[in-house]
């Protein structure tokens, strides 16, 4: 697959992953997304439910961490790809890593609570990362949530 293809690919999916940021939007939820594609096909959707469930852990990523893993039936997700809206923070980077995620795929960066800045080395070894997918995008849709919280 050509570089270019592969930016198609990767807007394609962050694209549908923009959509769940959406609805958690529209759920009062703060507006993060993820997808979990296999084999080219998406087999987990999932946003922030923290509000909802009245959980701090109920992060897009860990919601689709556990989709995906009952879709597959088994913990590892070693041929799967996520997209997520935000680059994950230090837990959902740590249940990434556990799930042996083979490549973590996100919009903008999180200036605040981004795993980078805390434990770069969270995800599993041979995880790749691709940062920037969409990004003003992404972000425009978390700036207008907190615009419309103040």
């Amino acid at each position: 697959m050509t570089t270019e293809e592969q930016l198609k690919k990767d807007e394609y999916f962050m694209r549908r992953a923009l959509d769940e940021a959406e609805a958690a939007y529209r759920e009062g939820e703060i507006p993060v997304g993820a997808v979990v594609v296999c084999q080219g096909r998406i087999i987990a959707r999932a946003h922030n439910l923290t509000e909802t469930l009245n959980d701090v852990t109920a992060h897009a990523e860990m919601q689709a961490i556990t989709i995906a893993a009952n879709e597959l039936g088994g913990k590892y997700l070693q041929d799967c790809t996520l997209y997520v809206t935000l680059e994950p923070c230090v837990m959902c980077a740590g249940a990434l890593g556990w799930a042996q995620v083979k490549r973590i795929v996100y919009g903008c960066k999180d200036e605040k609570r981004g795993y980078l800045d805390y434990a770069p080395h969270a995800l599993h070894p041979k995880a790749t990362v691709t940062s920037g997918i969409l990004a003003e995008e992404c972000r425009n849709l978390l700036q207008q949530f907190f615009k419309s919280k103040r």
